[in-house]
């Protein structure tokens, strides 16, 4: 996949059926990262830190409800994908884009959490096995598509 013009405050992307697939693959996991992951605080408690993050958990939860019919609801819209010799076009604007980040980082960091949170600087490795290599594998397309996305608003990706 790659950036190969702008158009009124539109980029489209060349992007081949194989990438295609594997981008909804990866966005039909989202989200990953449960809403009870996230903690208003590690060390407070009471009986209102417990509502709060209770209100918290309820409005993540509806929150990704939103974001996962809105990213298929995007994706499927009619002309996003314009066939072409390589394969597709993809035209996003740019807050799509910045929502299209937010979901594939849920994912990338949902199995990075599902994996162990490896770190290899405190002793903390994947071990690899048939279990792991999926959960691997999502990580890092994740990471790649978010690169593309990052590459082409920075203005980074050179235009053909």
């Amino acid at each position: 996949m790659k950036l190969i013009r702008t158009k009124r405050e539109k980029l489209v992307f060349e992007i081949s059926l194989p990438e295609k697939r594997l981008l909804f693959e990866v966005l039909k996991l989202y989200p990953l990262i449960s809403a009870t992951h996230h903690r208003l605080s590690k060390t407070a408690r009471s009986a209102q830190h417990d509502e709060n993050q209770r209100l918290l958990e309820e409005s993540l939860a509806a929150q990704r409800e939103e974001n996962r019919k809105n990213v298929r609801a995007m994706l499927d819209k009619p002309g996003r994908f314009q066939e072409a010799a390589s394969g597709f076009q993809l035209t996003l604007s740019g807050p799509e884009i910045e929502w299209l980040l937010q979901v594939l980082n849920d994912v990338r960091v949902g199995s990075w959490i599902a994996l162990g949170s490896p770190d290899p600087e405190q002793g903390k490795k994947i071990v690899f096995n048939e279990k792991i290599l999926p959960r691997f594998r999502m990580m890092e397309l994740a990471g790649a598509f978010e690169i593309v996305f990052l590459d082409a608003l920075s203005g980074r990706t050179p235009v053909e």
